[in-house]
This record gives structure tokens, sequence and C-alpha cells, in this order.
């Protein structure tokens, strides 16, 4: 089983597959919002879950300066409409820390009944 993960840049997506990585998860951060085409996250993939991570202009350019316009984020946010509307977990992560976003997905999964493979720890 793969997630995908979608969402404009400084959503938190690098950040939400290596921590979906590290519970054994299959995980592929699909970069569709540089792409022109409207389903390329589905022919990058084919992702058996699609999770988009929403996030506001003003919240990205605080994760991450980016010498970019308000304009060229609508841009971005227009090329993942396609994603949006097929994903089937929507995270609105402005106001949430990287562990609550995590939560929130692990949660999604476990109710569709998929738990997480494995936990990796430094107990043993």
């Amino acid at each position: 089983m793969t997630i995908g993960l979608v969402g404009p840049c400084a959503a938190g997506k690098s950040t939400l597959a290596r921590r979906l990585k590290a519970l054994g998860y299959r995980v592929r951060h699909i970069a569709q919002e540089h792409s022109h085409v409207p389903d390329m996250w589905q022919r990058i993939s084919r992702p058996d879950v699609l999770i988009y991570l929403e996030v506001s202009f003003p919240v990205s350019l605080a994760r991450r300066p980016m010498p970019w316009s308000e304009a060229e984020f609508a841009e971005q946010q227009h090329r993942l409409r396609h994603a949006r509307a097929h994903a089937d977990f929507v995270v609105q992560t402005d106001h949430l820390t990287p562990e609550e976003v995590l939560a929130q997905v692990v949660d999604y999964l476990s109710q569709r009944g998929l738990p997480p493979p494995r936990a990796t720890s430094g107990e043993g």
C-alpha cells in the first residue's frame, strides 16, 4: 500500500513523509505543485491513499522564506486542484505542529484499517 502526499510548497510534505516512513508506511512525496499536467500525481505514483496538505500563503512564507508572489502561490493551488479534488484526506496544516499533522494522518489511516506497519523507536 502506497500513500501519496501532495500540497503546495512548505505545507509539510517532506516532514510528514519522513515521519510516516519511520512508522513503516510506503510513502511517495509527489511534486504535483510544479507540473502543469493536472493528473501528474496519478501518472507518477498511483497511490492507494492520497493525502493533501493545505497551507496558506503567509504561513508558507513563514515556514520557508521563498522569493515568490501570492500569484505564484495561487498558480500552485491551481496546479494542485485535480489532486485536491481526488484526495482521500485533506489536512489544513497552518496551525498544526508536525506531530499533530502526523497524528491526524495516522488516525485517518487507522480508521481506514491501515495502522502503522511498524513503529521504530530508540527502545530495544
